[in-house]
């Protein structure tokens, strides 16, 4: 799966956040496939790798601090290109494949809109915080002009 660039990009802080913004946007494409899909024969719910992304993010984020530059790193499922693209793998969703064979599939249901609910919440908090810079920039540029 290939992401997008949410917005242009002013500086490595804004493409983080951007890029953590396309990366919930998809996640939530697939979350909301797994309730919609999951009882379809030979279904088998999927995520992205939320901990491989997160780790990729804190590594960008300390060398920018370190080195005012923007260096992300490959992993087995992220491949991350040019402009700003993200190349992603999704990954069985073990848990909730466990209590599907399980025949538990009201807590795969919640296991599901758990995950949307915290996906969320991590969209909101990475669009405000480059909404906010965005605005702050802007206002910076007015004051300088």
């Amino acid at each position: 799966m290939k992401l997008k660039t949410a917005q242009p990009k002013t500086d490595n802080i804004n493409d983080l956040l951007c890029r953590i913004v396309d990366f919930t946007d998809h996640r939530k494409a697939i979350l909301t496939r797994n309730l919609f899909d999951y009882r379809t024969a030979g279904f088998e719910p999927l995520d992205l790798p939320v901990c491989e992304f997160a780790s990729a993010m804190t590594c960008a984020l300390a060398e920018h601090l370190h080195h005012r530059r923007l260096v992300v790193q490959d992993s087995d499922h992220l491949k991350f290109g040019d402009g700003g693209q993200v190349f992603i793998s999704p990954v069985v969703d073990s848990q909730g494949k466990q209590f599907l064979e399980n025949g538990q599939a009201e807590i795969y249901l919640n296991h599901q809109l758990q995950k949307l609910s915290e996906n969320l919440i991590h969209q909101q908090l990475a669009a405000e915080l480059l909404r906010q810079k965005q605005q702050r920039s802007a206002l910076l540029l007015e004051d300088n002009q």
